[in-house]
């Protein structure tokens, strides 16, 4: 059975944490800083606690979740439940998903005489490799978005 770890990473931006809480949930510029991890992946869904969300890839694979707790520009919990296969079927049940579902990838902001530190929190098995690897960069693209953005 695939174990669990908690990784962690944070930024510091120059920027309120309303705006940093905007770009990393707003359609377009979760496009733009989710391309660390690959081009072209969006999400169909609400951000609101209690609700499902399924974050996708262009092919339509990805990963079906339920937004845990969210408090805007403080907090945001999402609870990863399953994956979804190449017919855009959701598996949440199979051993494969027990074996690591749930697992949460929370966001944290903190208020900073600069800004605003975020800082994510991931729950992941060691299938995802490459993951660690990409969150700076991810979080180095939204600090430029949130940076470079009119305030």
């Amino acid at each position: 059975m695939p174990a669990l770890k908690r990784l962690q990473w944070s930024i510091d931006i120059a920027a309120p944490a309303s705006k940093v809480y905007q770009m990393l949930v707003g359609p377009e510029s979760y496009k733009e800083w989710t391309s660390a991890f690959g081009e072209g992946l969006y999400y169909e869904g609400s951000w609101q606690s209690g609700q499902r969300i399924r974050f996708l890839t262009p092919d339509g694979h990805g990963v079906v979740s339920e937004i845990a707790e969210n408090r805007p520009n403080e907090f945001l919990s999402i609870r990863h439940l399953g994956y979804i296969d190449d017919n855009g079927v959701e598996d949440t049940s199979s051993e494969a998903i027990r074996a690591w579902a749930p697992a949460y990838e929370n966001y944290t902001f903190t208020a900073t005489p600069e800004g605003t530190k975020l800082t994510v929190d991931q729950d992941m098995t060691d299938d995802f490799a490459s993951m660690p690897e990409a969150w700076p960069t991810a979080l180095g693209k939204l600090k430029a978005l949130c940076e470079n953005s009119a305030q």
